[in-house]
């Protein structure tokens, strides 16, 4: 095991937002890259929607996935949104549950199986306070707006760790 390894202390990451197609996509895919990047492979990482209007079966956002792709990370063409609702074993399972909105993070802590878990809104891990919006209906130019800052919330974390 790595000196890195040892300082970052979760094995399991949910990255909780509405409806599991934009955001927090965008987010798994920038935790996969930097924890790869710092060779960190032994924390999973999955994500789902909480809002009333979270459905299991949707595609992610194709503006989302343009935006990734012009840094480099490649969101995988088969990935089918999770409504959270139906699927609280992964509410179980998380070690961590980083959320897009405070919205969110009150949402969440309604169910059971987020008693006793660690649950932050993205800002609120690098130290900040605030929601993450979601882009939708903002086209490209909102999806990027929205990417930059998820990525400076997660460089600014991860500083904490590396």
């Amino acid at each position: 095991m790595s000196r890195r390894e040892k300082h970052f202390p979760y094995k399991s990451i949910l990255v909780v937002c509405s409806v599991n197609t934009a955001r927090s996509p965008m987010v798994v895919g920038f935790l996969k890259k930097i924890l790869a990047e710092n060779n960190i492979s032994d924390v999973e990482i999955f994500s789902g929607g909480i809002s009333s209007h979270a459905r299991d079966g949707m595609l992610t956002s194709l503006d989302a996935k343009m935006v990734m792709e012009e840094v480099g990370i490649k969101l995988p063409e088969d990935y089918m949104s999770i409504d959270l609702k139906k699927h609280r074993d992964l509410i179980s399972k998380a070690d961590l549950i980083l959320t897009l909105t405070e919205q969110h993070k009150k949402e969440i802590k309604n169910f059971d199986e987020s008693k006793d878990k660690e649950i932050l809104p993205l800002k609120e891990i690098a130290g900040e306070t605030g929601d993450i919006e979601d882009p939708s209906m903002g086209g490209l130019r909102k999806f990027r707006e929205i990417r930059n800052s998820i990525k400076k919330y997660l460089d600014k974390w991860f500083k904490k760790f590396f």
